[in-house]
């Protein structure tokens, strides 16, 4: 059960999200506040994993109560200002709602809510196991991690890309099973079509990776598990 906390000084605003909480399975609303300052205090003291922020408010900003605030439960900014959504990451906010908030905008941003909730228990999966073993015509073939560069997924099939190897190594195993599968510390999505090995990573551009003489795009919708990766390692 994920539980909530509403900052908003508009009313109405509190009352849409609280519809939406109800409609959700495992969200449940704990409190609600017109005032941040009133807030503070209870967040801090609260055990809920997720607070909606609105950023304008008269009394304290957004922006100002997340640098009050020390306990760090996931926020989601929610604002009819799309401009303060980039300010927001500078605070590792979770998500951003703009409003009007509609319902299927509000699913998107708790599926990101349940990713990151996850993300502890998804750092170990994998530890005390360095390989993989893949089927490839019509044999069992040991990989091991650190030999990866990267992973294309195709239609049908997916294709291996190994240091040292001039062909790929073909599969018919699809690219999200292999998402489940390897370690998240050092492999992530960075396109519907591509994991790639953050141990392998050359050059990051704009909006591509470069791995082996390999420039692979990076799309928007995976850039943010991306930039999370690498801090990790920075």
């Amino acid at each position: 059960m994920i539980k909530c906390i509403i900052i908003d000084d508009e009313p109405l605003a509190i009352e849409i999200l609280r519809d939406f909480i109800e409609q959700t399975q495992d969200l449940e609303l704990e409190a609600s506040f017109v005032s941040a300052t009133a807030a503070l205090s209870f967040v801090e003291q609260s055990d809920a994993s997720l607070v909606f922020l609105d950023v304008q408010m008269p009394d304290l900003n957004g922006m100002d109560f997340l640098k009050h605030l020390n306990r760090k439960p996931m926020v989601v900014l929610t604002t009819a200002y799309q401009q303060f959504a980039v300010q927001g990451y500078q605070y590792d906010v979770t998500g951003f709602l703009e409003k009007p908030i509609a319902y299927s905008q509000f699913l998107n941003v708790i599926q990101k809510v349940r990713k990151k909730q996850e993300a502890p228990a998804l750092l170990e999966k994998g530890d005390g196991h360095d390989f993989l073993f893949v089927r490839t015509e019509y044999k069992l073939m040991k990989i091991n991690y650190a030999d990866i560069l990267f992973i294309e997924g195709m239609k049908d099939y997916s294709k291996i890309y190994i240091k040292g190897k001039d062909k790929p190594i073909i599969t018919l195993q699809n690219l999200k099973s292999f998402e489940e599968k390897l370690p998240v510390r050092h492999f992530v999505r960075v396109h519907r079509s591509y994991i790639i090995s953050v141990p392998q990573i050359e050059l990051i551009h704009k909006s591509s990776i470069l791995i082996a003489q390999h420039e692979l795009p990076v799309s928007d919708g995976f850039r943010e598990q991306l930039n999370k990766i690498i801090q990790i390692h920075s």
